[in-house]
This record gives C-alpha cells, sequence and structure tokens, in this order.
C-alpha cells in the first residue's frame, strides 16, 4: 500500500475543504449565487434604506410627533440612515410623512432593519382593533 492510499481519499474525493477561502487567505473562485451580496435598496448596505407596509392600527392610532394621532388607512415606513433607525407614517397615498414618537433609535447593524420594521408592523397594525 502506498503512502496515498493510507491517508484516505484525496481533497478532491471528500470535497471543499474550506468555505471559499484557501490556506493562504486569497479567495477561492467565487460561487454562481444569485442575488448574493445585494442590498434590497439603493444606499449600499451601510447607506440609507428603507421598508415599507400598509397598516391599519387599532382604536388609538399612531402618536406623531407633528400632527399628533394620526387613524385610518396608513403606510409605516422604517428607515435607516446613519446608524439610526426611524419610524414614519402617512395616510395611505398622501405626500406627507410623520415621525412615530419615540421611534428613532440606534441601530448598530443595518441587517437588523427586517427586523424591526417586522416588529414594528405587528405592533401597530390592529385591523381588528
Amino acid at each position: 500500500m502506498t503512502a496515498a492510499e493510507e491517508s484516505g481519499p484525496t481533497n478532491e474525493e471528500k470535497g471543499p475543504a474550506a468555505a471559499g477561502m484557501t490556506a493562504d487567505g486569497t479567495a477561492e473562485t467565487p460561487a454562481a449565487v444569485p442575488g448574493a451580496g445585494m442590498v434590497a435598496d439603493t444606499g449600499g448596505a451601510a447607506g440609507p434604506q428603507s421598508r415599507t407596509s400598509d397598516i391599519v392600527p387599532g382604536p388609538g392610532g399612531v402618536m406623531t410627533d407633528e400632527v399628533g394621532v394620526v387613524t385610518g388607512d396608513l403606510t409605516l415606513r422604517t428607515e435607516y440612515a446613519d446608524g439610526k433607525v426611524t419610524l414614519r407614517v402617512q395616510y395611505k397615498d398622501a405626500d406627507e410623512w410623520y415621525a412615530v414618537t419615540g421611534t428613532s433609535v440606534a441601530l448598530a447593524d443595518p441587517a437588523g432593519l427586517d427586523a424591526v420594521h417586522g416588529v414594528a408592523v405587528g405592533l401597530l397594525h390592529r385591523p381588528e382593533g
């Protein structure tokens, strides 16, 4: 038996030994993964981003800094810019946006924007009251 036979299967038989990196730290040939590295909004991973959803708040409405309580069919926008996330609402299809009171807070990782938006929609969308 030769030394190669004693050592077991070769690297080709076992599959890749590293997840995209070679032993010297250089990247292997990139894999074709559709959408990899893309960001949903313009601005790049750290630039301004936003998510929007139509909501119907419960009977108490949504408190805003500019005009007080707003009710009825609204659009909620969760914005990320400069390390902060802010919630804004508008009457559906209107031009003016209003900051939801108390919702401008730090968000260290813009990857959390979807989760923050999901929680905000879950809290504010109460069509049944």
